[in-house]
């Protein structure tokens, strides 16, 4: 009976061993191999399966959503691979992507795709929150901008030597003059250094060369080969660095001061503030010597010159979009017509306050383009100025409501489309019930969220 008993479980024990490894329909299978994401001329081609394998194998990834009929796209397609070739051949950690929006309908609705071509940054595996790609469309500029992101986006300066190669690179230099590396001035102007493509930036706190460059409090100076070479913006002690007075600063002080005109040249690149001086002394000299001129009767100058105001040139498919692109030069014509009751966006492109409202303005825009009484719109305010008004920070919101008089109802309420839309369908103001006041986001904002103060008069 014992042997017995020890043969049944030597049975028991051979079968468990034989089974083991099997699952219920057999022997369990090999897990499958993760999928490898696929490449058109260095690009990966991203769907909502692989979306996940993209951002936990690339740390930094810039994704195009785009569109098969897509004109832009179709233009931007050519610079988007110049750029991943570029980055690749510097053996940059950064890669671009792509996703066909129309056959991945889940991905479009899940990062509020509304137009083509849409650019996210996306940042260490984060799926929730990429940022907005607001940079150049040509393919050195892309790649500048991702370096800026992946990489420092100015240069550790430890020598005079390393300084003075970095001034003799190029025509603009900005350098950061700082005592303490660690201090919110300094995040500040790397912020601002991030998106100032056009210029190259460096930052030290070494007290050599502060010396050196006769400098003694935290400034930032800028560095140029033409005019005086040079002009210094100093840190406000009390209030700190502000980074759109820093950006107005070294916008104006990189112009040249006197530039040759010819069939190739913009006038929009003479320096407005020489153009402004010019015109204050040719005002100021007719009203000195007004009863003089008017001896000369009809002779006498017809007309006192007009402040000369920076626009962008319209863009052909300004009002092809659902957020319509406003400039100096067309926004009379459309915010004050009579017709329509306009929204406007007043933003800058470095502001984060504007980057994170960008979906719902966008979504807003969608939902009211088949109204055709209602435009939604936005103007870059740092690259155009108006006669109407100063904007006094990012993002300023002004309704323009249908009719004569030139109405503008400023908007101070919370930046969602759900009050957005409400405030719209109650002709531009809040029901009773809703707050008058953004608790998050006091307006104008404070010189550590993206304030700006007026333009100065120059």
């Amino acid at each position: 009976m014992d042997g017995q008993l020890l043969l049944v479980l030597l049975l028991l024990l051979l079968g468990a061993s034989g089974l083991r490894g099997q699952g219920p329909g057999g022997p369990e299978e090999e897990p499958p191999e993760e999928e490898e994401v696929p490449e058109e001329d260095g690009i990966l081609v991203l769907n909502q399966r692989n979306l996940g394998l993209a951002l936990r194998a690339h740390r930094t990834l810039l994704v195009q959503f785009y569109a098969p009929w897509c004109g832009h796209c179709k233009a931007l397609a050519p610079e988007y691979s110049k750029a991943a070739a570029l980055l690749a051949a510097e053996s940059a950690e950064a890669r671009l992507a792509k996703v066909d929006g129309p056959a991945e309908a889940e991905l479009t609705k899940e990062f509020a795709v509304t137009e083509y071509p849409t650019l996210k940054f996306f940042r260490d595996g984060n799926r929730t929150h990429p940022e907005e790609y607001t940079g150049p469309k040509e393919a050195d500029g892309m790649a500048e901008w991702l370096r800026r992101r992946v990489g420092p986006s100015a240069m550790r300066l430890a020598d005079a030597e390393g300084a003075q190669e970095l001034i003799d690179s190029r025509d603009v230099v900005v350098i950061g003059f700082f005592r303490d590396l660690q201090d919110e001035d300094v995040a500040t102007f790397l912020a601002l250094a991030q998106d100032a493509l056009d210029m190259t930036f460096g930052l030290t706190d070494q007290p050599k060369l502060f010396e050196k460059f006769h400098v003694t409090k935290d400034t930032v100076v800028l560095f140029k080969k033409f005019d005086e070479g040079r002009a210094d913006f100093p840190v406000d002690e009390e209030l700190g660095l502000d980074q759109g007075d820093l950006s107005r600063f070294l916008l104006t002080h990189s112009m040249h001061l006197v530039t040759e005109f010819n069939s190739q040249t913009s006038p929009k690149i003479f320096s407005a503030r020489i153009l402004n001086h010019l015109l204050l002394f040719v005002n100021q000299t007719l009203a000195e010597h007004q009863e003089l001129l008017e001896g000369f009767g009809e002779a006498a100058p017809p007309f006192r010159g007009q402040p000369y105001l920076l626009s962008q040139d319209v863009p052909p498919d300004w009002d092809r979009r659902p957020v319509k692109t406003l400039v100096g030069q067309n926004f009379e014509q459309v915010a004050f017509d009579e017709t329509k009751n306009v929204f406007v966006k007043f933003y800058a492109p470095w502001c984060t306050h504007c980057k994170a409202m960008a979906a719902a303005w966008e979504a807003l825009a969608e939902k009211y383009k088949d109204h055709e009484d209602i435009v939604i719109a936005e103007l870059d305010a740092t690259a155009n100025e108006l006669e109407a008004f100063p904007v006094h920070g990012f993002p300023t919101l002004k309704y323009f409501p249908a009719g004569p008089g030139r109405k503008v109802i400023e908007y101070k309420s919370t930046r969602d489309v759900e009050t957005f839309s409400k405030f719209l369908d109650n002709g531009g103001e809040l029901p009773a019930e809703e707050p008058t006041e953004e608790p998050m986001a006091p307006f104008p904002d404070t010189p550590a969220n993206d304030s700006a103060e007026p333009k100065e008069e120059l």
